[in-house]
């Protein structure tokens, strides 16, 4: 695998490899890479010829007091990661190289509609953030396909939303969650959970599926099957940012006559914000 810092060295080694017939994919991550991240190069190798990764903790979609400075940056065990799931090329540049006229004055994308509530309301700017890096990274890498995991739903509906309004020639994959054993949705965020905090987080996974067995068998009262999961999460000492029943194409809130529905949540303890989500289709076999 060969490590490049600068647009330069990204460009002309993706040119090269599609010089030699390669399909280029792509995975964009922000680092202290886990297995859910090597899941999602495993299926980038699987899928193309050549596969690109990056890792880049984007200021622009940090906002103020969260953990930008503070987020862990593991290079070396990343590297040792991207190589082992079959990575060939890593962009890893410094924000000089993302935003050589300062983050203040770059030109923003934002995306209407599915980035509104739920983080979108709780993290005002991140989406734009988020929207806008991606652009940047899909036009230094210019791939046929990048992956994104499923875990940010709203997040893979951004980037779904923004390459189709902008007519970008790039297939979007998006790949299940990986979890812990015991249920916990994989996260570069979950190392800051203590012990104690870490034992008791399978709750909010339990409470998404207790909640989608509930649909299933006809409940339609999502706000009483709101009400119980908060008060799960709260005796487990968790604070709710938002639990919601949204429509999962669009992400509107669900009505009774939604059949393809995702239940999406954030929820901290201490101070980790952990996000999970659960899609369903009522129309599929169980």
């Amino acid at each position: 695998m060969n490590t490049v810092k600068s647009v330069r060295e990204l460009r002309a080694a993706v040119a090269q490899a599609r010089a030699e017939g390669k399909q280029i994919a792509f995975v964009p991550t922000m680092g202290n890479l886990h297995a859910g991240h090597a899941a999602l190069v495993e299926k980038a190798a699987q899928r193309a010829d050549f596969v690109v990764a990056s890792i880049f903790v984007n200021p622009l979609q940090f906002g103020p007091n969260e953990d930008l400075e503070s987020y862990p940056r593991t290079l070396l065990a990343d590297q040792e990661r991207l190589v082992a799931a079959g990575c060939h090329l890593l962009f890893t540049p410094d924000v000089a190289e993302m935003y050589p006229q300062g983050t203040d004055s770059q030109t923003r994308v934002s995306v209407t509609g599915v980035s509104e509530g739920l983080c979108g309301a709780s993290r005002p700017g991140h989406f734009e953030g988020v929207a806008t890096v991606v652009s940047k990274l899909f036009n230094m890498v210019q791939p046929d396909l990048a992956i994104f995991g499923q875990k940010d739903f709203q997040q893979l509906a951004v980037i779904r939303t923004l390459v189709r309004d902008l007519n970008m020639p790039i297939q979007i994959i998006g790949e299940p969650t990986v979890r812990a054993e015991d249920g916990l949705a994989l996260s570069s965020r979950n190392g800051y959970l203590s012990a104690e905090q870490r034992e008791v987080a399978p709750v909010l996974y339990r409470s998404l599926q207790e909640m989608a067995a509930a649909i299933k068998t006809g409940e339609r009262d999502y706000a009483k099957l709101i009400n119980t999961a908060q008060a799960q999460h709260s005796a487990a000492g968790f604070r709710s940012d938002y639990l919601e029943v949204r429509e999962s194409n669009s992400l509107r809130p669900a009505t009774a006559a939604d059949r393809q529905l995702v239940i999406l949540l954030a929820a901290s303890i201490g101070n980790t914000r952990l996000i999970d989500n659960l899609a369903f289709d009522l129309d599929m076999p169980a």
